[in-house]
């Protein structure tokens, strides 16, 4: 007899049939479906109801026996000896079906027990009763109900499994038909009947339920192992399952085509031989201090663990996915997961990676890899007894290179300064580039302080020799901030502020040169800070005036214009330079605002002079860059009613760094406007003869630099200076010589040719109310006040030294310097007279004596004659504008 079922597959709307046998439904033979489980569950429910049917039947044989004992039943004594034997087979029976040796056996088989058992029992409380009611004798009622308890105990407590109900029915049945009487046999038939059917009834019920159920499981698995077999094929994943013992029992076609192996020598392999082992692996693999062996040997779940192929010659990596297999018992059965190939994602990662912590453009490690390094070092250097050094390069020119020649063949240029770099580092340290034109090198071991200044100088020279670019000869240079940590800095962000300052000192000192940080450098950080933060409120405090220069025609010795020059009184540090604070002032966007400022005060004031006499104002290359600033030339000459001819804007070379379109339009703009345009400290800086060509430009001012010294006998000056004159007279353009200072130096100017004069010889740089009365004169003629012959020509600055005395060491500022002397501002004078060292840096010292003091600053002569190129390769400042 079989049970046929149609089950209708969910997906495809197919019907199919199935069947499963009645033995099966029971029980009597193995099941392979989904419900075995629970049959299982209920298989043990019943072995473990088996004491309570033996202690039943225990109790029912003392009651009866006492019962018969009472009574003088000797007859029933058979019945005694049933029940006891009944009773002593089922502990033999339970105790059998709890061993080890009944663990083995399939669960149909220890059923089939159970149901042998059920019908023996049944068999015996069904002949007891029967004989006690139709024996002759006189029965107590109180035996034929204890036997009916014990029936309805074992019936009962056999609930969880049906078949085993039905077995103590049969056996109850069979007996008490073949003993009893008919009308007896009748009556018991009608309550066996009655127990029965419902119980067949309910188990075939449940069975066809179980069976569609199964069914439709089974439909569902074999869509889902088609489902599996095509994913497996499209080669993307692979699957794999284990026994308890880590043991391979599945792999997928993949998985054993990766080992060349057939299938039969593959599985029964355990999972961690496929799986390389070793530093490496426990390095590559590990999450943290756990490798995939410790998730395995510990039956715990794990997903997405890189592990690499223990496949020889190949480098395949694998990212896998297992849990453990815990059966409805709660039993562990091994592990099953799935995997796929993780090679190329894994050198996809690398390359990340990689490209993360290096520069695109040289290869060099990043500014991120290189914090990281500076960060290890700094750490060693704490355990052990070294130092580190970080040095910051920044190249010197490189955004003329940009600007004139184009990005690429900048980009060009800083591919092969990373390679010179390199090879002079070499293994001393490691290269990287922050970004732009700076790049660092960090020394993880520092050599000695002179071993670190011998790499810097061989990095500056190396850097400065020529290059070759898509057919351009580029020269640059270098400049170079070093810090040694843990000493300068015991934090990457410390330490690399120290360089940073350092490297600023560098450039500020001349380019091309380096630095090793200084504490002193730090206190001048703080006051440079100091002087941005003052700058924003001294506008609008009125700390700022102007001062005014004359401009003399050098044939009449007539006043005929004025520069004005801007002069900042701070409220506590008393005057400032603009040396100093103009640079700050372009750095932080103030100079916009304060020369708005200065030009509406110049073009007020010279509105109140005579009306042949102009005014010159400064033009900071931010300014002249700003496209608003025609606006602001005419609203300060609608403000003052200036004539527009008299006033003079004075614009440096810096601006035709970016000469272009935008050059072009602003200088049109502004001569439309109708002012003059002075071209400023000609010959000092990007001295391209071909914008004077085009550029509309009214005057030359040729810079004090060329005109210290030109009378000295054997100075170049002079014909230089001769050579300007010429040229501005062919474009028809006038000069104006700076710095005038001597009668030699006059006379000098006006037999070259120049149209203009403008220094001290005539006077220095006057207020607004002494420039009113100089010009309210005769005919503004002003005398003539210097030297006859020229002193050493000085050049103005602002750097760092020390000066050493006594055994003392002084930090000191140098404000200007020549060939015998040097100007010195230091908070406590030394005596006059006293012998003194200057030390400059670079290991070098320069003997000297102090001469005079006055106001915070002294004036120190040399004992002997010095190359100030030591000092300074700077362009020099004006001397107005110190």
């Amino acid at each position: 007899m079989k049970f046929i079922e149609k089950v209708r597959d969910s997906r495809s709307n197919e019907a199919v049939e199935l069947e499963l046998p009645t033995l099966a439904i029971l029980g009597l033979v193995d099941r392979d479906d989904a419900a075995t489980s629970e049959f299982l569950v209920s298989l043990k429910k019943s072995i473990n109801v088996l004491p309570a049917l033996a202690l039943s039947l225990a109790i029912g044989v003392g009651l009866i026996t006492f019962i018969e004992y009472q009574a003088g039943l000797w007859s029933r004594i058979a019945d005694v000896g049933a029940l006891t034997a009944l009773a002593i087979l089922a502990l033999v029976m339970f105790a059998g079906l709890k061993s080890k040796i009944a663990f083995k056996m399939s669960p149909a088989r220890r059923v089939n027990a159970l149901f042998l058992l059920s019908i023996i029992v049944g068999g015996a409380l069904g002949y007891c009763l029967a004989s006690g009611l139709t024996s002759a004798e006189r029965i107590p009622d109180g035996i034929n109900a204890i036997i009916l308890a014990i029936m309805l105990v074992s019936l009962v407590a056999n609930g969880a499994l049906p078949i085993l109900q039905l077995g103590l029915l049969i056996g109850f049945s069979a007996c008490f038909f073949l003993s009893g009487s008919l009308s007896a046999s009748a009556a018991f038939g009608a309550f066996a009947l009655s127990g029965l059917v419902p119980i067949l009834v309910s188990r075939v019920m449940t069975d066809r339920a179980e069976i569609k159920r199964a069914a439709q499981e089974r439909v569902e698995s074999s869509k889902t192992s088609a489902l599996i077999t095509m994913f497996e094929e499209s080669d993307r994943i692979w699957f794999w399952e284990t026994d308890r013992n880590g043991r391979l029992t599945y792999a997928s076609p993949k998985l054993l085509a990766s080992f060349n192996k057939p299938k039969e020598q593959l599985l029964g392999t355990p999972l961690t031989d496929l799986i390389e082992s070793g530093d490496d692996q426990q390095g590559a693999s590990a999450k943290g201090d756990r490798t995939i062996t410790f998730y395995l040997s510990n039956r715990l779940g794990f997903s997405d663990f890189p592990v690499r192929a223990a496949i020889a010659g190949s480098d395949q990596w694998w990212s896998m996915t297992g849990r453990p297999i815990i059966d409805s018992l709660g039993q562990f059965r091994g592990f099953r997961g799935n995997g796929s190939d993780f090679t190329e994602k894994r050198r996809s990662e690398a390359e990340i990676n990689r490209l993360a912590r290096s520069d695109s453009l040289t290869g060099l490690p990043n500014r991120s890899l290189m914090i990281q390094t500076l960060e290890q070092s700094l750490a060693n250097a704490k355990v052990n007894p070294v130092s580190c050094a970080l040095m910051l390069l920044d190249l010197d020119r490189f955004k003329i290179v940009n600007d004139t020649l184009g990005h690429p063949v900048g980009d060009g240029l800083l591919k092969l300064v990373a390679k010179r770099l390199e090879k002079v580092v070499g293994s001393a340290g490691r290269v990287g580039r922050l970004g732009g034109d700076e790049f660092t090198v960090v020394l993880p071991v520092a050599p000695a302080k002179t071993d670190i200044a011998d790499i810097g100088a061989a990095i500056i020279h190396q850097l400065s020799q020529p290059y070759m670019v898509d057919g351009s000869n580029i020269v640059i240079g270098a400049s170079i901030g070093i810090a040694i940590g843990p000493n300068d800095g015991d934090t990457a962000d410390s330490i690399m502020r120290s360089a940073d300052l350092a490297l600023y000192v560098a450039k500020a000192d001349g380019r091309g040169i380096q630095k090793f940080f200084d504490p002193s450098m730090r206190f001048e950080a703080e006051e440079r800070r100091t002087i941005e933060a003052d700058l924003r409120s001294a506008l609008n405090k009125g700390d700022f005036s102007l001062v005014y220069q004359p401009v003399v025609c050098s044939t009449s010795e007539r006043i005929v214009g004025c520069e004005a020059l801007m002069r900042w009184m701070h409220p506590t540090r008393g005057p400032i330079s603009p040396a100093v604070f103009i640079p700050i002032a372009e750095e932080v966007g103030l100079i916009q605002k304060i020369g708005d400022w200065a030009l509406r005060e110049a073009c007020l004031e010279a509105a109140k002079w005579p009306a042949h006499v102009s005014i010159a104002v400064n033009v900071s290359p931010v300014q002249f860059s700003d496209p608003t600033f025609p606006s602001s030339v005419m609203n300060a000459l609608a403000q003052s009613q200036l004539e527009p001819g008299r006033l003079e804007l004075e614009i440096t070379e810096t601006v035709f760094l970016n000469e272009g379109e935008d050059t072009d339009a602003m200088l049109s703009n502004l001569k439309s406007i109708g002012v003059r345009l002075a071209l400023d400290d000609f010959g000092t800086g990007y001295s391209a003869l071909g914008y004077l060509r085009k550029a509309p430009f009214d005057k030359i001012k040729i810079d004090r630099s060329f005109v210290a010294g030109a009378t000295v006998p054997g100075n170049r000056n002079a014909a230089i200076i001769k050579s300007v004159v010429s040229l501005a007279e062919s474009l028809g353009m006038d000069t104006t010589a700076e710095g005038a200072e001597t009668m030699d130096e006059l006379e000098l100017i006006r037999s070259l040719g120049c149209s203009h004069i403008q220094g001290y010889i005539f006077s220095k740089p006057l207020s607004a109310a002494e420039i009113e009365y100089e010009l309210g004169g005769i005919d503004n003629i002003v005398q003539v006040n210097g030297f006859q012959h020229s002193r050493a020509a000085r050049i103005s600055m602002l750097r760092t030294a020390n000066l050493k005395h006594g055994g003392y060491s002084v930090p000191v500022r140098i404000r200007n310097v020549s060939t015998t002397g040097v100007q010195i501002e230091i908070s406590n004078p030394i005596p006059v007279g006293t012998s003194v060292s200057l030390d400059i840096g670079l290991r070098t010292e320069l003997l000297c004596t102090a001469q005079w003091a006055a106001g915070g600053r002294m004036g120190l002569s040399f004992n002997g004659p010095i190359d100030v190129t030591l000092l300074t390769a700077q362009k020099p400042t004006r001397s107005e504008a110190a």
